[in-house]
């Protein structure tokens, strides 16, 4: 079978509160409206010596009422500074745990890069659909789950053997700071291919845990699918016929005869709408996969290769939202 598809965290700081806070002076201010019963009746674990002074004399009930709301004013004011500033701490506990996830990020792109070349990045685009292409929505099995690792003797992923080889340089990097998933690995490098070669810049979510075992054979489509066959597989895994005809734009790079190989443009388009494997004969019919020229002869698809070819920047806008769904398809992730 063929593939139509590409031939411990770290310790966070702890907001330490100095006895000296309580030196402020607090003096809590309730309406006057509200009455005694709706003030809070939340208990503190905590020992407050009132003036009994502060009780005003009269009927026993009612004098303990008084007492026992004079103490929880008391606490209250004696507590709300340490609550004022431990909600502080966490909301800027918030904020670091936000910045250390960029940093995490912006690392694994950093050493993925490194290894990305324009030579490079069709394999490694190719590395993203074979992986992720295995998704399907009735089971909700396969996905971007970096089983690709142990699938890589399979006829359908020939070749890609090399650009997991050239992945690991840049995982075993990683993995010595922090491990990190195969699957967000190939995220990255995917997007960092189209990148390098002119296309839009995608970011992605990362996170992915890798699956432990290959998953099912005969998920990835077949390069000798007609139209009709696209359209119902792309379906079964949760895509619609503009988004299948937007990832198919994905062969504009890698020497497949649709302008620059490594080049990522809207020249797979127009070279679709010219039909150049219809003349006569010699390099032009080796132009593309049998699922590509029969884009080209369904109505629905040609809709979407008319307006790709007319403006790449909607192509590029459909891409890299198709390509964020595809690599989140079917993804296991980190709690």
């Amino acid at each position: 079978m063929i593939s139509t598809f590409f031939n411990p965290a770290p310790p966070c700081n702890v907001a330490v509160v100095s006895s000296s806070f309580l030196r402020f002076k607090f003096i809590p201010k309730f309406p006057a409206t509200v009455p005694l019963s709706s003030l809070s009746t939340v208990s503190f674990r905590a020992k407050t010596t009132v003036n009994r002074s502060l009780c005003a004399p009269g009927d026993a009930s009612v004098q303990t009422d008084f007492c026992l709301l004079k103490k929880r004013e008391f606490v209250f004011s004696a507590a709300l500074p340490f609550l004022l500033i431990l909600h502080e701490s966490v909301e800027g506990f918030k904020a670091e745990a936000a910045e250390l996830d960029k940093r995490e990020v912006e690392r694994i792109r950093e050493e993925v890069r490194k290894v990305v070349t324009k030579g490079r990045a069709p394999g490694l685009l190719r590395l993203v659909f074979h992986d992720a292409g295995t998704f399907e929505t009735n089971d909700t099995s396969g996905g971007m789950n970096g089983s690709i690792i142990h699938e890589l003797d399979r006829p359908e992923n020939k070749g890609l053997k090399k650009s997991v080889k050239i992945l690991q340089e840049a995982k075993s990097t990683l993995d010595l700071i922090r491990p990190v998933s195969w699957a967000d690995v190939i995220v990255v490098a995917g997007a960092e291919a189209v990148s390098i070669c002119g296309g839009p810049s995608i970011a992605v979510d990362l996170g992915r845990l890798d699956s432990e075992k290959p998953d099912l054979e005969g998920k990835l489509p077949e390069e000798s699918l007609d139209a009709v066959g696209l359209k119902q597989i792309f379906s079964r895994k949760g895509f619609s016929t503009r988004e299948l005809v937007a990832l198919s734009g994905a062969h504009t790079i890698g020497g497949k005869g649709f302008g620059s190989p490594v080049v990522f443009d809207n020249a797979y388009f127009k070279i679709l709408l010219e039909k150049p494997w219809s003349s006569n004969g010699g390099m032009s019919s080796m132009i593309g996969l049998p699922s590509d020229r029969a884009l080209a002869d369904d109505d629905e698809c040609l809709r979407w290769i008319k307006e790709y070819a007319k403006d790449q920047n909607v192509f590029f806008e459909d891409f890299q939202n198709a390509y964020i769904k595809l690599v989140n398809s079917g993804a296991k992730w980190r709690s």
